[in-house]
């Protein structure tokens, strides 16, 4: 009986800490832990909304970019920190394609995360390097029909968007394609400029650059509507595949175990920010559309697209190569 009593007296203890801690979060510095190399797509988005964020929410945040193993070793850094709100983490769609890639992951993504809410949604782009022959969606279908096995993608490595981008095309065409997994996206876009890869499917903003000064050719965007940073370049679904559309979400999170109070704190900070104008007007023109949420709302989206992507992965025999 005496033991109950403890327990209860700490359950409404812990109640009681929760909004007080709200009130005075945030004492101290909040560092916001990006799963991979500065430059990627989620470096960018964290960059772009860190300032913003944490003029809301009263207090600084700082970025530490935690690459290794397409993402995981980052995520499970923020799993296993301290559940204060000081340590939350920024990744990217492949939050939800991870647990099925690899075969053995060092967190679990529902159990041990506490999804702060939605940040944006962006779009990949097909680009090809200027000696290989084909200049529409078609006419790259014909080649790599006509010659089978003979093409090599890069990617920014295995379960990387860029990974995943690529795979879904070669599922929804049929084509045999190699990939060629690299230790970040700037090297597979390098390379692709180069010709040690045939093809890469960069965020659309990190290959844009490249695109209007005529060093890689863009045969298609990923979205289901063309971009506004590349408004002359079709869609891959209408440039000849009709069918295939990909796009990427980030998502922030924090420790599972996270006090609630905390969680609503960061997520309605994080929403004033994503709804001011001025980093809109931002985001936009780095190729982000702002997709503001609840933490329930973040939750809900991983739960639905998991098995999703499960799917896809069992029946393209994808692995973490």
């Amino acid at each position: 009986m005496q033991r109950r009593r403890v327990l209860a007296a700490l359950a409404l203890s812990a109640l009681a800490a929760g909004p007080a801690l709200a009130q005075t979060y945030p004492e101290r510095a909040v560092k916001l832990v990006v799963p991979y190399a500065p430059g990627g797509s989620a470096d960018i988005a964290a960059r772009l909304i860190s300032d913003e964020w944490a003029k809301a929410l009263g207090g600084t945040m700082f970025i530490e970019n935690k690459a290794g193993a397409g993402g995981n070793l980052g995520v499970d850094a923020v799993a296993k920190s301290k559940a204060d709100g000081y340590t939350i983490g920024l990744q990217t769609v492949s939050l939800a394609i991870n647990p099925a890639l690899f075969p053995k992951m060092p967190y679990d993504t529902l159990k041990d995360l506490a999804p702060i809410g939605m940040v944006a949604s962006s779009q990949h782009v097909l680009v090809v390097n200027n000696n290989l022959p084909a200049k529409s969606v078609k006419e790259l279908l014909a080649l790599l029909k006509a010659q089978p096995a003979k093409h090599t993608y890069g990617s920014a490595g295995p379960g990387s968007t860029f990974h995943m981008a690529a795979e879904l095309f070669k599922g929804v065409s049929g084509a045999t394609i190699t990939h060629i997994p690299y230790r970040g996206g700037g090297p597979a876009l390098a390379d692709t400029i180069g010709g040690q890869v045939d093809m890469s499917f960069p965020v659309l903003s990190a290959a844009q650059q490249q695109v209007q000064s005529g060093k890689l050719r863009a045969l298609g965007v990923t979205g289901s509507r063309r971009s506004t940073l590349m408004p002359d370049v079709p869609t891959i679904a209408e440039a000849g595949l009709p069918g295939y559309a990909f796009e990427t979400w980030f998502m922030v999170f924090a420790p599972a175990g996270t006090p609630k109070p905390v969680i609503d704190k960061l997520n309605a900070s994080l929403n004033q920010a994503l709804n001011s104008s001025a980093l809109k007007e931002r985001m936009v023109r780095e190729g982000y559309d702002p997709i503001p949420s609840t933490p329930e709302q973040a939750r809900a989206r991983l739960e639905k697209e998991m098995p999703q992507w499960a799917k896809l992965i069992k029946e393209r025999g994808i692995t973490a190569e």
